[in-house]
């Protein structure tokens, strides 16, 4: 296969999964770095992953097929930058510290100098760089904003837009929505009785309350 046969070949690949104005980013990111890219089913505990490689294999990184095309970008960039980090520090400092930390700062600039992303998602993305998370999902304002873009399951919501007491499955339990704390409710599970904080943004299906 010719090297630009191979290239249209990744390019149709990573089109599928990335918004359009980022393909060429993450594809040159893809050849500069030596790395097994795998895209996977969708995860619950996680969103991706990077794994080193042993002495002269490559390194792997894998990525949740399910997420939205902004997030796959995102998730993407924080894999990398786990990358960069490793080949550079290996094991020596902390999987999220201020290495890492730069590191993906230094990849996420080209996004934003590019406008390779919405107005919204740049904001929220600029706001993160000043306090970077280990992840997207535990920046709340950022994981808001990139919810937007997800394709909710039928009858689906985040919990935040549910009002006081409403009543929703999650998980196929049942639960009432209680006050908020900092960036999560306390619910009452309706069967036991316990009380339960779940982030705002879980996505929760309300019960609908029919009225003699």
């Amino acid at each position: 296969m010719s090297a630009n046969t191979r290239k249209e070949r990744d390019k149709a690949i990573f089109g599928r999964f990335l918004p359009e104005a980022a393909t060429d980013y993450v594809l040159n990111l893809f050849y500069q770095f030596p790395v097994r890219f795998k895209i996977v089913n969708g995860r619950r505990s996680k969103l991706g992953d990077f794994r080193a490689g042993r002495p002269g294999e490559k390194h792997q990184i894998s990525i949740n097929g399910d997420l939205n095309p902004y997030s796959f970008l995102i998730t993407t960039v924080h894999e990398f930058a786990h990358l960069v980090t490793y080949d550079k520090f290996g094991h020596s400092v902390a999987p999220h510290g201020e290495e890492w930390k730069r590191a993906y700062r230094n990849l996420l600039l080209p996004v934003l100098e590019a406008r390779m992303v919405p107005p919204d998602l740049e904001k929220a993305l600029m706001r993160s760089m000043v306090s970077t998370r280990a992840s997207s999902c535990s920046d709340t304002q950022l994981a808001r904003a990139l919810q937007r873009y997800d394709r909710h399951p039928e009858g689906m919501l985040p919990l935040e837009k549910l009002a006081k007491n409403t009543t929703f499955t999650l998980n196929n339990r049942v639960f009432r929505k209680g006050e908020l704390r900092r960036n999560r409710f306390l619910c009452e599970e309706l069967h036991t009785k316990k009380r339960y904080t779940v982030n705002c943004l879980a996505l929760v299906k309300p019960i609908e309350t029919v009225h003699a």
